[in-house]
Order: C-alpha cells, then sequence, then structure tokens
C-alpha cells in the first residue's frame, strides 16, 4: 500500500474527530460525548430496535448496552420489548429525550453552518461534493465479499432479485428453468462456490462460480443491488471469482450474457473477455465470452 495514502488517511481522521467534536465529552454544548448524542440521533423519533442500532452503528453489544444505559440513567430513553418479537428490545426517547433530540437537531444545523459560512460559494460547492465523495467512497470500502451457502435466506433473496430483475429487463421476460442451471448443491465447493457482498452485514449483491469440466468454469448469477451500484462493487465481485477460479485451479472462465445488459458486457471487456462463439443452449443469451486466466 502507498505510505503517502496511509499518511493522508491518518491525517484526515485526526482533522475530523477534532474538528467534529469527537473527542469532547460535551459534544455541540450537551454535556455528553458524541457516542451518546449519535446513539441519541439514531434512535430518533420513531424509537429504533436494539439488534438494528447495533448493526446500523458497527457497535458491540456490551458497548451499545453501556451507551443505552447511560441514556435511560439521564432520562432520555427508555426500553421496551419490541412489538413484532417479545424476545427482542426496542429503545425510544421519552419525552425530555424527544426535546433533547431536536435540540441536537438544531445544534447539529448550527454546526454544519460553522463549517460552510467562512467559506465563498466555490469553496462551499467543493467542501459539499469532497464529503460525498469521501462518503461514497468509505461505503465502498466497508462492503465485504465472502463465500456463502447459496441455500441461505440471504443468498436466496439476492438470486431471486437478480432473476427478477432479469425478468424484468429481458424482451422477452426470463423462466430460470429454460437455462444453465446454477442450482445451490452446483455452487459449493469442489463444484462451484457462492459470493455474497454486503455491507453493515446486509447482502447486497452475489456472484457465483460453476465449474463445467476439467480447467474450465463459468461465472454465474453476477447481480448488485440497484442501491449499491457505483460502488465498484461488481468488479470486486469479478476479481474475488477470479480468485476463487485460480484457487480451483481453472485455467479457463466463460459466461454468457443478454444484449440488454450493456453493463455487463462492458465489465466484461475490460477484464479481458473477449466474445467466442456460443458454448451452450442458453436461450436468452446473445453474447458468450471467455477468458484464459494467467
Amino acid at each position: 500500500m502507498d505510505e503517502r495514502q496511509i499518511e493522508q488517511v491518518r491525517s484526515f481522521n485526526r482533522s475530523v474527530t477534532r474538528r467534529i467534536g469527537a473527542l469532547s465529552d460535551d459534544f455541540l454544548g450537551r454535556g455528553r460525548p458524541l457516542a451518546e448524542s449519535r446513539l441519541l440521533f439514531e434512535i430518533g423519533r420513531d424509537g429504533a430496535d436494539v439488534r438494528e442500532l447495533r448493526t446500523r452503528l458497527s457497535l458491540d453489544s456490551g458497548y451499545l448496552s453501556r451507551l443505552l444505559r447511560a441514556l435511560e440513567a439521564q432520562g432520555l430513553v427508555k426500553s421496551q420489548p419490541a412489538p413484532d418479537d417479545a424476545r427482542a428490545r426496542r429503545a425510544v426517547l421519552t419525552a425530555k429525550g424527544r426535546r433533547e433530540f431536536d435540540a441536537l437537531d438544531r445544534l447539529s444545523v448550527d454546526f454544519a453552518n460553522s463549517l460552510l459560512s467562512p467559506l465563498g460559494d466555490a469553496q462551499r460547492e467543493r467542501l459539499t461534493k469532497a464529503m460525498a465523495e469521501v462518503e461514497r467512497l468509505m461505503r465502498a470500502a466497508a462492503v465485504v465479499i465472502e463465500p456463502a451457502d447459496p441455500a441461505s435466506v440471504e443468498a436466496r433473496a439476492c438470486i431471486d432479485a437478480y432473476l427478477r430483475e432479469l425478468d424484468e429487463r429481458f424482451d422477452s421476460g426470463f423462466d430460470a428453468t429454460r437455462g444453465p442451471s446454477a442450482d445451490p448443491q452446483e455452487l459449493v465447493p469442489p463444484s462451484g462456490v457462492l459470493l455474497l457482498a454486503r455491507l453493515d452485514e446486509q447482502a447486497l449483491g452475489c456472484g457465483a462460480l460453476k465449474v463445467l469440466g476439467k480447467g474450465i468454469g463459468e461465472i454465474k448469477r453476477m447481480w448488485v443491488a440497484p442501491t449499491a451500484r457505483g460502488l465498484g462493487i461488481a468488479q470486486r465481485m469479478l476479481d474475488a471469482l477470479e480468485a476463487h477460479a485460480h484457487a480451483m485451479s481453472l485455467h479457463t472462465l466463460r459466461l454468457d450474457t443478454n444484449r440488454t445488459l450493456l453493463e455487463a458486457r462492458a465489465l466484461y471487456a475490460r477484464n479481458g473477455y473477449v466474445e467466442i462463439e456460443r458454448y451452450n443452449q442458453n436461450p436468452y443469451a446473445d453474447h458468450w465470452f471467455e477468458k484464459q486466466l494467467v
């Protein structure tokens, strides 16, 4: 990794934590640290399930419990059973907590104004665009791609979403039973592998590799949720599938795609996949690609 880039990240982190008051125990002048204020804000006027808060904020259970107890001791939050599951807990704001939420909301707006107001119009535009870009890339960096059970609930949800999108986009619709198979038992080693992309523990993309024969594999089920497109997940998924192909001693990868999937065709072309003659009888395929792995 480039040492200059690493030092820039560290410098950015130091500047931001100091400027936003993350090091203070009096965030926005309300007498509590940033962590407690952020949790109060995330609970919000409608309340939130504790399990959801833990996932959303990437907090371990013990630390989240301590934060909640601190807010409860201040009379800002109370915990109650979730309406749809008595075993789960839901955090809600008290009347005092709602007033504190409103105060934090106003002060947060004031703080944002204090960051922007010293700058000229062009600088404010540059800063907010840079912030949006940093936020987008931070989300991209948080995506984890790893093997998953193709029969799991989250894997099936991704694959079903992929199949629904094909049905919507293809001129003739899509019926998975008419094309080449990619059943769960074909997507586990040594027959293949299914990868899921997760962000904040939520699956939002998939990709699969199926062994066709000695040394030959096929890319299947490449899909990224519309809300996560533009984060480079498809490229990382393809790179990961190729790495698994190497590990499985495959020297050739093939795939087919429909003419309407322009983004997919562009992805494969810029990664060295070249068009070949038809190699299967997929009625929905218009283009067939192959890549020799080095």
